[in-house]
């Protein structure tokens, strides 16, 4: 016999779970017991906003699902927002809410939510287990829903008096990942339909990546001579510095690169969605009428003609899909490719490098590209939303996968909690987080979280006193007429300090190296405060005066 919550967490040691991240609620307290010595490591986080983000950005990394513990009520509601990550990311995670006495349902108790409601379109399976017997099965479960097709979040809502009673239950067994395995012959297909292609494009993207991947994507790319760019915030998918990179679909896009979207007859769409922000709010491919040609891999059936018609799908994961098209390039004879189209698509995105010029003594496109040419291959940059993105975005070059952590979602916050489970994750690594003043000031509380866990992150803290990407599209819609996006900052250099991390403040060019260096040396989490010139808005875009 066993309690729930004993239940609960030996079936997620059966799981593999290593790590979890939580803030602790009376709602859950027979789960907190069972992690006593369970060996799991349980992250005590702030804000339950940031500690879903932490297992988001834990499943990002790992490719198994992060989770996250919370409390009823206002505990779960906080966590949406990293559900939310989760879900438009493709992020498989497990959010384990703990629940109301299951015998006070309907009465509006205490802190009472009906989950299924609450979480129904931000998850891809939303559940509450009445059963303390069933536990194992539910859990199992919220594993293979999380990872199966396209990854995703799962909610398990937990009662109390479910966790705190005892049962006579096995754990549960069997796999709960499925191998993917297709006829050698679809990859055949795949590329006679390309070959006949004039202007073909190459666009990576979405979940099931890793390493392996991406030298098999540079393979095939380099031997079929194809110009390719990755999609929303997926740039380390590719080595940046290899000659069929063509850069990234993203927010602020190379207008050539926008351009080869147009003008392509042809899409090999590999993982991605091919989405809103890919296609620039869908003005670069019309859904109803794309006048090329869409041959479209994805894990999951019901993305394939879910926007876009595609000429031929093929349900496979991205991963598996570059390793098929590799080996079947190698059965194609007399393969002409598109040499001829490489090397402008490269050239492109090398004048995009290029950086352009900001007011002030310190320069956010030089900061980056002196993190670029400084930080190691395998350092780990992360960000959440704001205009300072853009830089890091056209700037930074990535070398090497899972290097990259950002929300696809947009979520402001997100960068630090991401940084600071890379960094527990990753503890040899150098993680960087790269945030803006209004960003940053939506998670800091988290800085005690990483020094309490020994998380050593550095924030590169942006701050130009506003909210720089409203406050940009406030002034070409309403010029001159500032509302709502002026910022009262603090001393974010001292706040560090008071958290019992490093801090420091720089103005000028020349004093970000040294800070950064000094930064790396305190061996805990440290805030580097970049004073901008309040004129800067958005890579060559600046206010009068």
């Amino acid at each position: 016999m066993r309690h729930g919550g004993q239940i609960l967490v030996d079936q997620l040691v059966k799981l593999g779970v290593r790590r979890v991240f939580s803030v602790p609620g009376e709602s859950f307290l027979a789960a907190l017991d069972g992690l006593y010595d369970s060996g799991i490591r349980n992250v005590v986080c702030r804000h339950e906003g940031g500690a879903a983000m932490m297992a988001e950005a834990h499943g990002k990394l790992t490719g198994t699902p992060g989770v996250c513990f919370v409390t009823r009520g206002p505990g779960a509601t906080n966590a949406s927002a990293g559900v939310h990550v989760a879900m438009q990311d493709s992020t498989p995670m497990v959010l384990l809410v703990g629940q109301i006495d299951s015998c006070h349902t309907d009465r509006e108790t205490f802190q009472e939510v009906d989950y299924k409601a609450h979480f129904g379109g931000l998850a891809k399976w939303v559940a509450q287990v009445n059963d303390t017997a069933r536990l194992p099965e539910y859990i199992a479960r919220a594993f293979r829903v999380a990872m199966a097709g396209r990854p995703g979040p799962v909610v398990l809502a937990l009662p109390e008096n479910v966790l705190s009673a005892s049962a006579d239950v096995a754990d549960f067994h069997g796999g709960w990942q499925v191998p993917v395995s297709l006829d050698a012959g679809v990859w055949d297909d795949v590329l006679t339909r390309l070959r006949g292609a004039k202007a073909p494009l190459m666009v990576v993207g979405g979940p099931h990546w890793s390493q392996v991947a991406a030298d098999d994507l540079a393979a095939f790319a380099e031997a079929a001579a194809i110009p390719v760019a990755v999609s929303f915030r997926r740039q380390d998918y590719m080595d940046n510095r290899h000659p069929c990179y063509a850069g990234d679909l993203n927010v602020g896009v190379n207008p050539a690169l926008a351009q080869r979207v147009r003008d392509a007859d042809a899409l090999l769409l590999i993982g991605t969605r091919f989405g809103d922000i890919e296609t620039q709010g869908y003005t670069l491919c019309d859904p109803a009428d794309p006048q090329k040609t869409i041959l479209h891999v994805h894990a999951d059936a019901d993305e394939i003609g879910r926007v876009f018609g595609a000429d031929m799908g093929v349900v496979c994961p991205g991963d598996v899909a570059v390793a098929g098209l590799r080996a079947a390039l190698g059965r194609q004879a007399d393969w002409p490719g598109w040499p001829d189209a490489v090397g402008p698509a490269r050239a492109a995105y090398d004048a995009w490098q290029v950086p352009v010029g900001s007011p002030g003594d310190l320069r956010q496109e030089e900061v980056i590209r002196w993190l670029s040419d400084t930080l190691p291959d395998d350092a780990i940059v992360t960000n959440g939303a704001g205009n300072y993105a853009a830089w890091l975005h056209r700037y930074y070059r990535w070398r090497q996968y899972g290097t990259q952590l950002a929300p696809t979602s947009g979520s402001m916050g997100y960068g630090f909690p991401a940084a600071i489970a890379a960094a527990l994750e990753h503890p040899g690594r150098q993680v960087v987080c790269l945030a803006g003043d209004g960003c940053f000031q939506m998670t800091c509380n988290e800085l005690s979280t990483a020094v309490q866990h020994g998380a050593a992150p550095i924030v590169v803290v942006m701050n130009n006193g506003r909210y720089g990407t409203i406050r940009m599209h406030q002034e070409r819609s309403y010029p001159g007429r500032v509302s709502g996006t002026v910022l009262a900052n603090p001393d974010f250099a001292a706040l560090a300090r008071a958290y019992g991390g490093f801090g420091a403040r720089v103005a000028t060019q020349d004093a970000f190296a040294d800070a950064f260096a000094q930064a790396q040396a305190a061996g805990t989490v440290a805030v580097i405060e970049c004073v901008l010139d309040s004129r800067v808005l958005s890579p060559g875009a600046s206010l009068p005066g």
